[in-house]
């Protein structure tokens, strides 16, 4: 009994159970974690816990890909392709990511936090797959993506033709309708895309209120222009990155 012992395995510090896993596993760790942080400030739905725990998760099950069947395998007998567990993880981030997706007011909102939690996954694998310099620069281009894109995208919007799309609510019978529509044809800004609320969203408090989308040079102002206009009560832009 004691010589059968003696020639069985290790529990710890087996094959696929060292430093240089351990310290793969917290690479994914800290690098997601970084992720999930900048999606929590935003206030974004999958932020700093699910994140990390994605990017991590991913991680192990590479390494289990890579080491979790070495007790099992024999020349020539039994071979085992180390890449058939980790390529479920993309279809299985699929799925999670699809449920963060939601159609909301004739807006798509989730896409970028979708897109987040399947870059954490892949920084995950990477950090798995002991490729760490892949695995950080993919983390630092992230942030450039999310800090300096979008400022750059209002900037050229700015100057260029662009769309804006809010939503727009305004008191009954007073006209808002036509006054907003002659500030826009003056701008020469073309109203694209119209949709009013459902019937009885507003029941009772004598407002109503429509969605659209205008298009045009410097229509970056148009809430402001439109807020000015008397009789609108509110306006909420949404967001270019509404998720």
């Amino acid at each position: 009994m004691v010589v059968w012992l003696a020639a069985d395995p290790p529990f710890f510090g087996g094959p696929g159970q060292g430093t240089r896993q351990l310290v793969e596993l917290f690479v994914a760790f800290g690098l997601t974690a970084l992720i999930g942080l900048e999606r929590e400030i935003q206030g974004k739905s999958a932020g700093l816990r699910t994140q990390t725990i994605v990017g991590t998760a991913a991680a192990l099950i590479l390494l289990v890909s890579k080491y979790g069947f070495t007790d099992v395998l024999q020349d020539g007998l039994v071979v085992v392709d180390p890449s058939r567990v980790a390529a479920q993880i993309v279809s299985g981030i699929g799925f999670l990511g699809a449920g963060i997706i939601i159609f909301r007011r004739g807006s798509v909102h989730g896409l970028t936090t979708a897109a987040a939690v399947w870059e954490s996954a892949a920084i995950g694998m990477a950090a798995g797959s002991g490729l760490l310099l892949l695995a950080v620069t993919v983390t630092a281009m992230h942030f450039i993506i999310v800090v300096g894109f979008m400022p750059l995208a209002k900037w050229l919007a700015s100057r260029l033709s662009g769309s804006v799309t809010m939503h727009v609510t305004y008191e009954e019978g007073r006209g808002v309708m036509s006054r907003l529509l002659q500030a826009c044809d003056r701008r020469q800004w073309q109203l694209t895309d119209l949709a009013v609320d459902a019937p009885g969203e507003h029941a009772g408090s004598g407002v109503s209120g429509v969605l659209l989308t205008l298009a045009g040079r410097a229509v970056l102002t148009a809430p402001t222009v439109i807020a000015g206009i008397d009789g609108v009560t509110a306006i909420r832009q949404l967001d270019d990155d509404p998720d």
